[in-house]
């Protein structure tokens, strides 16, 4: 095994950019490079329909849409839809997010982003996201977020 290559694999930046370039970028940087483009299609209690054109920023090495991007996607649309349920009051912080890629989407694909709340209780709330191929129907990935809602908790 070459440790070398996965250290050097590890530790390169693709850009050229230094750490110090890096961690000098503004507070929330990821989410404009994920959610960019974004168009919100539907909002309604406990569901929100989300559509993109998948950019080629998003993508990975194989030219398809990046698993990180979806992962990504699952975190902030999911997120979203939490608030459409009256007793929301914020979207709390992930506890478990776990996504099965089924198929790949390219640049210029359309695809749709669909959040249901699955549940939404005082403490944590449960969201289910499917993206899709918006032309050919195709299910491009499967995600389910856990989040615990709690504000805060008293020591």
């Amino acid at each position: 095994m070459d440790f070398e290559s996965v250290k050097n694999y590890l530790e390169k930046t693709s850009s050229g950019a230094s750490s110090d370039d890096i961690d000098s970028m503004p507070f929330r940087f990821f989410e404009p490079i994920v959610m960019s483009g974004l168009k919100v299609d539907l909002i309604e209690p406990g569901r929100v329909i989300c559509s993109m054109e998948v950019p080629p920023r998003l993508l990975n090495v194989a030219g398809s849409l990046h698993g990180g991007a979806t992962a990504a996607l699952v975190d902030v649309v999911g997120s979203a839809v939490i608030l459409t349920i009256d007793r929301a009051t914020t979207t709390g912080v992930s506890v478990e997010i776990n996504v099965s890629y089924l198929d790949a989407a390219y640049v210029g694909d359309e695809i749709e982003i669909e959040a249901k709340a699955l549940r939404v209780g005082k403490a944590v709330a449960v969201v289910s996201v499917e993206l899709r191929n918006k032309k050919t129907g195709k299910i491009v990935a499967q995600g389910r977020h856990t989040k615990y809602l709690a504000v805060s908790s008293k020591l």
